[in-house]
């Protein structure tokens, strides 16, 4: 049997040359699906202990950075055994290309799940060329 912990274990985030972070916090890499569809390209992260609130998405020149805050919720009157499960901030950086409307972006959270809509701009859309005879 093949051994998956490995697999399934958060990755840390590298903070990115030349710049240093000012807290003493982790930082993990989301977990993402990219899905294309005709009219946009779709980003599925994984997010959990993220709400609406804690989800920050930015946009500066063409590169796009979700930033995800995570607090440490310890039941109060109860003492923790073991922690398997690291709890941390995430950060996921993507450079986007020029097919993309930016105006159009639009971004939803949902039990954990971030999902943002990148639409194409309608010049990289795919179109049907009609053929007539002469």
């Amino acid at each position: 049997m093949k051994d998956t912990s490995q697999e399934l274990q958060k990755k840390e985030a590298e903070t990115p040359a030349g710049i240093e972070r000012t807290r003493d916090e982790k930082y993990y890499l989301p977990a993402v699906d990219i899905i294309e569809k005709s009219d946009s390209i779709v980003v599925v992260a994984d997010v959990p202990g993220c709400d609406e609130k804690a989800v920050d998405i930015t946009l500066e020149k063409n590169v796009l950075t979700i930033n995800g805050l995570v607090s440490e919720g310890r039941i109060e009157g109860m003492r923790l055994a073991l922690n398997e499960y690291g709890v941390g901030n995430y950060q996921r950086q993507f450079t986007l290309s020029d097919e993309i409307d930016r105006e159009g972006i639009q971004a939803k959270v949902k039990n954990g799940v971030l999902t943002v809509i990148l639409p194409k701009s309608s010049t990289a859309k795919t179109r049907k060329i009609a053929v007539v005879s002469e």
